[in-house]
């Protein structure tokens, strides 16, 4: 199974451990996944509708990205320079020219700081809007979406491309976690979507199978309707049926579909791609998708490795994504949240090299009623800290929340009873709304 290691050694999973999703598996399958409670209390004069969480992980610098500081001195300074974007006053790297040319569509959120350094605790924090810790883990924004809000019955609410990685869904359990496509789309091809694509099998195979189970229900009667375990069971089986056997949700993850319009503002490379699926998919219904673009743990070779691959990805698949949205009608109600779990180093390291650094990063948030075209927040001159105003992740999760209509402040209980709200600290930021 492949892993991606980050430079304190821990291996984030491509898949999580539950379980191969299968047609017919016996495991933690598809059925599973789309086990669904009962939908959640919304605001109804929440615009954001739906969700795409997009995650750098590893941490981007802030400093060669969104937030250059070109007047501070060379031990702290980058090799990269400002560009002007179609929104006044603002600037950022020269190496993100698509980007700046939809700057008006999102907001920049700079200064967001904490003081966890470590991939995994900064991961968890940023995936959820609550500091870590021992005693708990909290559900991630997807989970917590898959909850309160309802899909139409052939799709998942939360789809995520490739994978999620290991992060759980914390005490909501396994069943609000992500359909996982388990591999990334390629250009110009319907994507084989693990536990949609029939391989080996036909739908008549899957009409007898479905045969078997409603024979083995009127068999054993009163007992599988009473059984909670096997009424479940049954419940998760018929959405995964459903999505089999379902048009709407193959075409879902088809991205022959779309029109050339469309497609032609994506590059072919599995970022690009893996967002033009994202806008696909919430249009189809699907309330909250995760995309994963990983390789910012630059302590080595900062500069170089920004400008040859990470940043024309982003630029390339996040542009559009936003321009995508927009052309489909879509931008106003997907809520989209693009972070890492820190930022680096102002200072230049030895290595060429930027390390891990907390206390003052970025956040891009658009769409869902949130205004594009700003900068809220600002680090100081180094880009060492907050300059006046530390923007707090559980600041950024609860207008995220927010933005969907999802009041943070609503309590869960965990398995053992304890009440916990879905945002523990967080206050809304006012001016993503003004």
């Amino acid at each position: 199974m492949a892993t991606h290691t980050f430079c304190d050694g821990v291996q984030r999973r491509d898949f999580l451990k539950v379980g191969a999703v299968s047609g017919f598996g016996l495991g933690m399958g598809l059925p599973q996944f789309l086990a669904k409670a009962s939908e959640g209390q919304l605001n109804p004069k929440a615009k954001g509708k739906a969700a795409i969480f997009v995650r750098l992980s590893g941490g981007p610098t802030h400093m060669d990205t969104f937030d250059l500081k070109p007047d501070a001195p060379d031990t702290h300074r980058g090799e990269f320079k400002e560009i002007k974007t179609n929104v006044p006053g603002m600037r950022f790297c020269e190496h993100l020219p698509k980007l700046a040319k939809v700057a008006d569509k999102f907001a920049i959120l700079r200064g967001v700081s904490h003081t966890l350094a470590a991939h995994g605790l900064g991961t968890q924090y940023l995936m959820t809007g609550n500091r870590p810790l021992p005693s708990l883990r909290y559900p991630s924004y997807g989970a917590v979406v898959s909850k309160e809000m309802q899909s139409p019955k052939e799709l998942p609410a939360f789809v995520a491309v490739p994978n999620q990685g290991n992060y759980p869904t914390g005490y909501l359990g396994v069943e609000y976690g992500p359909f996982e496509t388990g591999s990334t789309p390629t250009a110009g091809e319907p994507m084989q979507v693990r536990g949609l694509a029939l391989r080996g099998i036909t739908l008549d195979d899957v009409d007898r199978r479905n045969n078997m189970v409603a024979k083995y229900d009127q068999a054993f009667g009163s007992f599988a309707q009473n059984d909670k375990i096997l009424a479940g069971m049954d419940e998760f089986s018929a959405k995964a049926y459903q999505m089999m056997r379902s048009p709407k949700a193959r075409e879902a993850f088809d991205l022959t579909k779309e029109s050339a319009g469309i497609t032609g503002m994506f590059d072919d490379q599995p970022f690009s791609q893996s967002c033009l699926l994202a806008t696909r998919l919430v249009e189809s219904g699907v309330k909250f998708v995760t995309l994963n673009l990983g390789g910012w743990d630059t302590h080595n070779d900062n500069w170089s490795r920004l400008k040859d691959r990470n940043l024309p990805a982003l630029d390339a698949g996040l542009s559009g994504l936003y321009r995508a949205l927009e052309e489909k009608g879509l931008l106003e109600s997907t809520s989209v949240f693009v972070t890492g779990e820190f930022g680096r180093t102002p200072k230049i390291n030895q290595r060429v090299g930027r390390d891990h650094y907390p206390r003052a990063m970025f956040c891009l948030m658009a769409g869902g009623g949130m205004q594009g075209g700003q900068v809220i927040g600002a680090s100081d001159a180094k880009g060492e800290g907050p300059k006046d105003r530390a923007i707090s992740p559980d600041d950024v999760a609860a207008s995220f929340m927010h933005s969907l209509g999802i009041d943070s402040t609503k309590e869960y209980h965990t398995p053992t009873g304890r009440p916990v709200m879905i945002v523990r600290d967080g206050t809304v930021i006012p001016e993503l709304f003004s």
